[in-house]
């Protein structure tokens, strides 16, 4: 009896056959089968831009997913989006724009501290598909030298990434210095909030959600930037900035954590008892939630710093942490914040979000 063809994968079914290629490759930590994996998919005829967005961008996101369920480890984490970033590499010599610089020249970059790259790094190959010079800067650029390359390039847009929130403070002053010398600024990712509220914010000249939405945008051309008084500062955007609470959490972090630590050990003497590494990722989670804090004031959005305590609560929750853990965390900062207003306010409404988030049913 003579077999009968397989019936020809429908578009979409092709494309999700090369995520779930791509994903065993990364998962194996096999960067050469993954790199066959994208190469091959450009070969049988899927576009670069679709290979990049379609099949390397979800297998990125799949990978964080799995992170913050606890399927995934920190450093398996850290190999896949490694192999990511190669194969992503890999791809853009495989096929390289037919056209360069047909458009002009754009700076793709991190702000300082973002070490989150692939994202910049995904946008800015999809824009040189698309015709553009393309300067990509990588990873966590301070910005005095990414000012110093726009003085020498002169592009006609920067286009600035950060997943982060705690990086807004910085992307702050990075977008104001970028529009300091009349380079229009179009940031992304998702410390920027995922309808872009953080970017309209900070003054950004535009925000997208995501890569494909960045090129047209830029195709169809940035406005021009008003580039702000001389003697700018934050708060000239930001007046609530004016009561100093986001200056003094920021600048005593590492103090109310150390002290939050002391307090935490008087309300649970199991803790005199943590081992280093104990000790060590509680003073982390400290630190991450003051940094928090800090950012929630800098905007003044409570939502922010519930957000992130919600999330924070998920992913102690599949740790086997209950969050229910989180409130004398708040409780202790709160102490220390009595003469805070703003601060008082945005943990008392994380602490409704937390009663209403993962483990509720604990909030004692």
């Amino acid at each position: 009896m003579t077999p009968s063809p397989a019936a020809p994968l429908s578009p979409a079914h092709r494309l999700t056959s090369y995520v779930d290629a791509l994903w065993d490759a990364v998962v194996s930590v096999d960067e050469y089968a993954a790199v066959r994996q994208a190469l091959d998919a450009v070969d049988a005829g899927i576009p670069p831009e679709q290979v990049l967005l379609d099949v390397i961008a979800p297998v990125q996101h799949r990978v964080g997913e799995h992170w913050a369920a606890n399927r995934m480890t920190v450093a398996q984490e850290h190999a896949a989006t490694a192999i990511n970033d190669r194969v992503v590499a890999a791809l853009a010599h495989h096929r390289p724009a037919e056209e360069s610089a047909r458009r002009g020249r754009i700076t793709v970059a991190c702000v300082d501290g973002e070490w989150h790259a692939l994202p910049a790094r995904l946008l800015a190959e999809v824009l040189r598909l698309r015709g553009w010079q393309v300067d990509f800067l990588g990873a966590q650029v301070p910005a005095p030298h990414l000012i110093a390359h726009l003085h020498r390039t002169g592009p006609q847009a920067v286009a600035l990434s950060s997943s982060i929130a705690t990086r807004l403070p910085t992307a702050h002053a990075a977008i104001t210095a970028c529009q300091a010398v009349g380079v229009p600024v179009l940031v992304g990712g998702a410390a920027f909030g995922p309808d872009g509220r953080y970017a309209r914010l900070l003054g950004a000249d535009a925000w997208a959600p995501d890569a494909r939405t960045a090129a047209d945008f830029l195709a169809e051309g940035m406005p021009a930037t008003t580039p702000p008084a001389l003697g700018h500062q934050p708060v000239d955007d930001l007046p609530h900035l004016s009561d100093q609470e986001y200056s003094l959490v920021a600048r005593t972090g590492p103090q109310l954590v150390k002290e939050t630590l002391v307090r935490l050990e008087e309300r649970f003497p199991a803790m005199r008892d943590y081992s280093v590494q104990q000790r060590q990722h509680t003073a982390e989670d400290l630190a991450h939630i003051t940094e928090f804090l800090a950012t929630a004031l800098y905007t003044d959005d409570d939502e922010l710093f519930s957000g992130f305590l919600v999330w924070t609560g998920s992913i102690l929750t599949t740790r086997g942490v209950p969050a229910h853990s989180l409130y004398p965390a708040l409780d202790a900062l709160g102490e220390q914040l009595k003469d805070f207003p703003r601060a008082r306010r945005i943990l008392a409404h994380a602490r409704r979000a937390l009663d209403h988030g993962p483990d509720s049913g604990s909030s004692a």
